[in-house]
């Protein structure tokens, strides 16, 4: 099973998805424009659902297209589902 995207608020350049315990958001960043402010990019973040800890940044943000900052996301839930518990 792949993650699935979905745009929460129309307008914002804000995707989010969940699976095994796992919260991922892509947001969509610039310099200048409306929206997030930072480099260029989709920046890819993670963090347990369950738990009130900050969200990590996926190595590789920002990535220059909406489908790798996907992929890269991906491909942490398969590893994070095979290796750590999201409960501890």
């Amino acid at each position: 099973m792949i993650l699935q995207f979905h745009r929460p608020l129309e307008g914002m350049e804000l995707w989010s998805a969940s699976r095994d315990g796992f919260s991922f958001v892509i947001s969509f960043g610039s310099r200048t424009g409306p929206g997030f402010h930072g480099r260029s990019g989709y920046m890819a973040s993670w963090r347990p659902l369950y738990q009130n800890k900050g969200a990590i940044k996926i190595t590789g943000s920002p990535f220059p297209t909406l489908a790798e900052a996907e992929e890269a996301c991906g491909n942490l839930v398969e590893h994070l589902a095979g290796s750590v518990d999201p409960s501890r």
